[in-house]
């Protein structure tokens, strides 16, 4: 076999794809390699109906780390039929479990075309993708079928066409489904994980008010009906200055087409010139019920290491990390955790409460780190489940934590008396070494009631 075949090759003999798609076995087993300035790779399937497809597998670039400048990311072009359909930014040199949207495919035979494609970093040399395998899961074909293509930002006319290579790169994206006001209608709204915002709410507050460097959006809005077609005019999208605005872009299918066109990741639905870059991501995720959408995090842990890498190539942490100052330090010192909480009916004037959480450690027991910093707007005010972290001394871990405490604070003049609730901590873990969530070591339900005359009580110890 030569060396050229090898490299052809995606697994797919083992390929049991599920749901009604039969693949084409390829010549030989093993991992796909896309080189810089080598020939494209073909992965050939054959659908036995119309439907979405999703492309999965393990993606690693070797000499690649998000966390280098020079080196942050190789990207692939991915085309179906020779058309292109969206890229993928490998943004490690770990092999990465990773899953793409094809778009509509018709019955029969199909071929995928992956190429080394430009914006990637100098040092990015080739892209391996183990365990290949392409597929039309029933059950998500809906989701999958109206999820929005998101146009990479451009700064046009004069910015870096490809700059999503190297910051703020979409990671994931999921939906959420519920009842419309028709009978036998739903509502599909989509979101998209960014690995951080240029601009917006500063990182410091982040980390505060929703316990994570990366930006979190919904992108795209849309009714269908019982058949799930789009019910026309109820497009809308999440535009600039975080406007609710109708949809009147073009639509590949039932797909539109968007483009981030702010600092923080907003949309536009006019695409400018000169945009190479275009991401269809696999929009099938959920949210677990009754949790934040920080969970979706939790379930792709590598997202939190781009995360924390793209904060050190930009020189966001502070060189010595200090709980007792409001930079953000090295995020392997905090702990990531996750109440739920419910706010009372106020009983007079001012503003409403907020929840911060405090940590105490056994070396210290008298010294409250806290969530918000001392500062007021960072405490959560939205009720539900709602992320936060606490940075604590570097070296601490979860053995050395005393208790966890939740503190009812006002975010701004007065207080207008209303009691907080806290009925659960989701979780609470750090991140390891290399930036991976650890095992969650804080979990809690009950309630526990804060108001003006007892604003606040430990809902955890070890």
């Amino acid at each position: 076999m030569t060396s050229r075949a090898r490299h052809l090759v995606l697994g797919l003999t083992t390929l049991a794809l599920a749901g009604g798609l039969t693949a084409v076995p390829a010549a030989a087993s093993g991992p796909l390699v896309v080189q810089r300035g080598g020939p494209a790779r073909t992965v050939p399937f054959t659908a036995d109906r119309d439907g979405e497809a999703v492309i999965a597998f393990r993606a690693a670039a070797p000499g690649v780390s998000w966390a280098r400048k020079g080196a942050e990311a190789a990207v692939v072009s991915v085309a179906v039929d020779g058309r292109h359909v969206t890229d993928l930014v490998v943004p490690s040199a770990d092999p990465t479990p990773r899953s793409l949207g094809l778009g509509a495919v018709k019955r029969g035979r199909h071929k995928v075309t992956l190429r080394f494609a430009k914006g990637s970093a100098a040092a990015a040399r080739r892209v391996v993708l183990a365990g290949t395998r392409v597929r039309m899961p029933r059950a998500d074909q809906l989701a999958l079928r109206h999820a929005p293509i998101v146009v990479g930002r451009t700064g046009w006319p004069f910015g870096d066409a490809y700059q999503n290579a190297r910051t703020d790169t979409p990671l994931i994206a999921w939906h959420e489904a519920r009842p419309a006001a028709t009978a036998g209608h739903r509502v599909l709204e989509y979101s998209v994980v960014w690995s951080n915002e240029d601009g917006g709410t500063d990182s410091p507050a982040l980390m505060a008010r929703w316990g994570r460097t990366t930006d979190i959006e919904w992108v795209y809005r849309v009714e269908v009906d019982a058949a799930g077609r789009r019910v026309p005019g109820t497009g809308v999208y999440q535009a600039p200055q975080h406007l609710t605005l109708k949809f009147t872009g073009r639509y590949e299918g039932d797909h539109p087409v968007l483009q981030t066109c702010t600092q923080n990741n907003n949309m536009c639905d006019v695409i400018m010139p000169g945009s190479p870059l275009r991401f269809l991501p696999d929009a099938s995720r959920t949210l677990p019920a009754g949790r934040a959408r920080e969970a979706v995090m939790d379930r792709e842990p590598w997202t939190y290491r781009v995360m924390a890498q793209e904060m050190v190539r930009e020189g966001k942490i502070e060189k010595r990390s200090d709980p007792a100052t409001r930079e953000v330090g090295d995020q392997r010192t905090y702990l990531y955790a996750e109440l739920v909480k419910r706010t009372g009916a106020a009983t007079g004037s001012g503003s409403a409460p907020g929840v911060t959480l405090g940590v105490r450690l056994r070396r210290d027991p008298s010294r409250l780190y806290r969530s918000d910093h001392g500062e007021p707007t960072w405490s959560i005010e939205r009720d539900g489940a709602a992320a936060t972290t606490v940075e604590l001394p570097a070296g601490t871990t979860a053995a050395d934590i005393a208790s966890v405490e939740a503190v009812r604070r006002p975010v701004g003049l007065g207080d207008n008396g209303a009691p907080a609730t806290v009925t659960a901590l989701n979780r609470g873990f750090f991140l390891n070494r290399s930036y991976l969530p650890g095992a969650s070591a804080v979990r809690w339900s009950g309630s526990a009631v804060l108001t003006a005359a007892r604003p606040s009580a430990v809902v955890w110890r070890p």
